[in-house]
């Protein structure tokens, strides 16, 4: 089994941004930003709690699925707020090199 590329995470990024473009109403994603950034906001809290107890209570694909969940709705936080993970990835990198 080959190591799974962590790109598409990137890709999912402009998965994310070609649809908040286009305004689906076909599109979670467009559907979840009209709702505004208040409910995008909610819904990373609630994915993250949803984490935090997979994790504890010790399932490993309920763990990987809920930080699945919570890493999308962070990159469409991230998109409706004018902010990418280039963004992200560059504090990162700024904070460990300091």
């Amino acid at each position: 089994m080959s190591k799974p590329d962590i790109a598409f995470i990137a890709r999912l990024e402009s998965i994310v941004n070609d649809r908040l473009e286009r305004g689906s109403e076909k599109s979670y994603t467009a559907r979840l930003a009209a709702a505004g950034t208040k409910r995008i906001a909610q819904k990373v809290g609630e994915e993250g709690l949803e984490l935090a107890l997979a994790a504890a209570a010790g399932s490993r694909q309920e763990t990987v699925d809920e930080a699945a969940d919570l890493i999308y709705h962070v990159i469409v936080l991230l998109a409706e707020s004018g902010l990418s993970l280039e963004d992200v990835s560059r504090r990162l990198e700024k904070r460990h090199s300091g």
